[in-house]
């Protein structure tokens, strides 16, 4: 195993000029650990097994030896694919690539659902030179023959604990049985549970491993922060502490997409410009969320843990735990949205006397105490104004009302069709009224057909639509 940093410069790698120009514009002068390890080895086209933690730099890491790679040869070829566990995440790799190609002709697309995969389509039909994918999305295309990737020569695993957190590993499989043996394979994972130790058996031929033995730990230039109060006054502290502090890019975390949508709610109502992003919003809506935090046009976004992955944000000042992780892996990929690239950052955590047990074992796993700290003037025993969170027996009941109101709506419909199509009259708007249900009815009394009407399940020849 490695565990030193060869490389102190990017000059100093067997980079092809073009490629550093582009790290040059884009300001990097130090590698970080993970990039002084991974790049030369990748240029010698060893595969590599290696635990890195979100903010390490493994995008640079492993994509600079592939565009290295790549240079010279015929173009209209995928050669490359990296599987990521969220559209986020895909769509970052592939924005970085791009950055870092930009002096070159090599480019990098995109693939993940809740979009429209026509433009994904022609990505694959023009051979880009790296494609990223979700494992979902890229086996949707892959049923089809513009998508076998026959040139293919890298495959990269990014974040793979989180593939398997997630549930994605048997499709990462399937993926792996379709595609041709890769010239060269990596797998990044900021942890390496006994399922990722296995996978990297399967996928990796004489792997160099590096860093595997190190315990995962936030980036050294966090500094961590702790604010003991009771639940349900988290909200009314997190509104004092935005109010007292000029943090110009706020990213919280909450537990649930409920919570996430009550907290960014009850912000927009103090007046905090905000934003939301979470599994059940769309993907425009997401990537419209994500581009106004980029630009400042909010000042926080409220997330959750699945869909935060791949957010990558400059010089991010604060990250709150709204709510305590339980595990404190996923602490640690949280705070390392902030203090990228050795930079500076604040991880700020809001605990409840129920949370305490979670932030021992965070403290413990990345040994160290947490300063707790209690913010003057700020009166911990008031009662708020409102509740945060809706009892979910109360959510329950309501969803059933909504329910049952949409088929009592649905039964009187059908009935007034169903008498119409007799001839029997129905209360119904008044003379006059334009309302479809004056329009006159589809009969077949005389002998005329009945129009028909195509469900979208009884479309001519059966053709339906393909959803995403």
């Amino acid at each position: 195993m490695i565990s030193s940093v060869p490389h102190s410069d990017f000059h100093s790698f067997d980079l092809h000029r073009d490629l550093v120009r582009g790290i040059d514009d884009l300001g990097f002068v130090k590698p970080t650990p993970i990039q002084g390890l991974a790049i030369p080895p990748l240029l010698d086209d060893r595969d590599v097994l290696a635990a890195a933690a979100t903010g390490s730099g493994k995008t640079a890491a492993f994509g600079l030896p592939i565009l290295n790679r790549f240079l010279g040869m015929r173009r209209g070829t995928t050669r490359a694919l990296v599987l990521a566990p969220t559209r986020e995440l895909a769509a970052q790799i592939a924005e970085h690539l791009n950055e870092l190609a930009r002096h070159t002709r090599l480019s990098a697309a995109a693939v993940f659902g809740g979009v429209n995969p026509s433009p994904q389509e022609r990505a694959f039909r023009q051979g880009v030179d790296v494609l990223v994918a979700t494992p979902g999305r890229l086996l949707d295309h892959m049923q089809y023959d513009y998508a076998r990737l026959s040139g293919l020569e890298v495959l990269v695993l990014d974040e793979a604990d989180r593939m398997l957190d997630m549930g994605f590993l048997p499709d990462v499989r399937r993926v792996i049985s379709q595609i041709p043996r890769p010239k060269q394979t990596m797998l990044f994972s900021a942890t390496m549970p006994e399922p990722i130790v296995k996978l990297s058996r399967e996928m990796l031929h004489e792997p160099l491993a590096l860093n595997i033995d190190r315990k995962s730990e936030p980036a050294k230039g966090i500094t961590h922060q702790v604010y003991p109060v009771p639940a349900k006054l988290k909200s009314s502290l997190l509104v004092e502490l935005l109010a007292r502090n000029d943090f110009d890019s706020v990213l919280a975390f909450t537990r649930t997409k409920h919570r996430a949508n009550r907290l960014a709610d009850l912000l927009e109502k103090r007046g905090v410009r905000c934003t939301r992003i979470h599994g059940n919003r769309s993907q425009n809506r997401r990537t419209e969320a994500l581009k106004g935090f980029k630009d400042g046009t909010y000042r926080v976004m409220v997330a959750t843990d699945i869909a935060a992955r791949g957010i990558d944000v400059e010089e991010l000042a604060l990250v709150v735990n709204f709510d305590v992780p339980h595990l404190p892996e996923d602490y640690i990929h949280r705070v390392g949205r902030t203090a990228r690239a050795d930079a500076k950052g604040v991880a700020l955590s809001l605990v409840s006397p129920e949370e305490e047990k979670d932030l021992r074992s965070i403290e413990r796993h990345i040994r160290t105490r947490i300063r707790r700290i209690k913010l003057d003037g700020f009166d911990y025993r008031r009662n708020p104004n409102e509740r945060f969170e809706i009892p979910i027996a109360e959510r329950i009941a309501e969803i059933r009302k909504r329910k049952a109101e949409d088929r009592a709506r649905s039964r009187e419909n059908a009935e007034r069709r169903a008498a119409r199509q007799q001839g029997t009259p129905q209360p119904g708007p008044a003379r006059g009224d334009s309302r479809r249900d004056n329009r006159p009815a589809n009969r077949d009394d005389g002998g005329n057909q009945p129009l028909r009407r195509w469900r979208s399940d009884q479309r001519p020849n059966n053709r339906r639509g393909r959803r995403y």
